[in-house]
């Protein structure tokens, strides 16, 4: 089993407040990691120290290590630009931007600027293709991305992200605005591309988890309890408070 991030010792702060304790955690390559835990548990800051979002709020800090590929995620002098093309992520709401949907696909590409002009249509194709998308709008490239349904928003954005050419995939909740078709496609969707990528999950969803994911980690109150292949931690979890959490006792 391949490791594409290792967290060690992982703490997180905003301002005073700790929100991740001491987070320790493998991430398998081509696999999928679902995050579970009740709100306010540190499930969306762990996957924003992943590609530095944290940056962009005054008085966080990170301490520890996360480790992808052998580089150092938290050393200060990392290029997060290059970070963030390498980790994408997908948001909870569904948030194209006011372009036409060939514009959003190439959004990324444009600002790295590392993509010949003469292959950003195979690139989008390509990208739709991967997201499940392609088909529902060939023909409609031109068209504000604000003219697709929520769902197929969500497909774009995930096209995006893809058209970058990330290694790992972060999703915040990506169904959690959707109905249920939608959230079948997107599920669908993560199947095909954990071939290809590395995704990890914050879901709050306990079935979505254990439908689509390789590997779970149980949150609660900034601390990892439990972190292990799914259906271990689903049928025969080691913590007391996992089961309680995932038989809905709590949470």
């Amino acid at each position: 089993m391949t490791n594409k991030i290792k967290v060690e010792h992982l703490d997180f702060y905003y301002g005073n407040f700790q929100a991740l304790k001491d987070i320790n955690m493998d991430i398998h390559q081509n696999k999928i990691t679902a995050l579970i835990g009740p709100s306010g548990c540190g499930k969306s800051t762990f996957i924003k120290t992943m590609n530095r979002m944290f940056d962009l709020i005054d008085g966080t800090k990170a301490t520890g290590s996360i480790s992808f590929d052998g580089t150092e995620l938290l050393d200060k002098n990392l290029d997060v630009v290059q970070l963030r093309k390498r980790i994408g992520m997908v948001f909870q709401k569904p948030n194209p931007f006011p372009k036409s949907i060939e514009e959003n696909v190439l959004y990324g590409v444009k600002r790295h600027g590392d993509v010949p002009k003469s292959e950003w249509d195979e690139l989008v194709k390509t990208s739709l293709k991967k997201a499940s998308l392609w088909t529902e709008v060939e023909h409609k490239l031109n068209q504000s991305a604000f003219s697709l349904s929520g769902g197929q928003q969500q497909r774009l954005c995930i096209a995006r992200a893809l058209a970058t050419k990330p290694e790992v995939l972060l999703m915040d909740e990506p169904t959690s605005a959707l109905d249920p078709i939608a959230t079948a496609k997107i599920e669908e969707l993560l199947e095909e591309l954990k071939k290809e990528y590395t995704v990890i999950i914050v879901t709050h969803s306990m079935q979505q988890a254990a439908r689509i994911s390789d590997y779970t980690g149980f949150f609660l109150n900034g601390e990892l309890i439990e972190f292990g292949l799914t259906k271990t931690v689903f049928s025969n979890p080691t913590d007391k408070r996992t089961e309680d959490y995932i038989t809905g006792r709590f949470g």
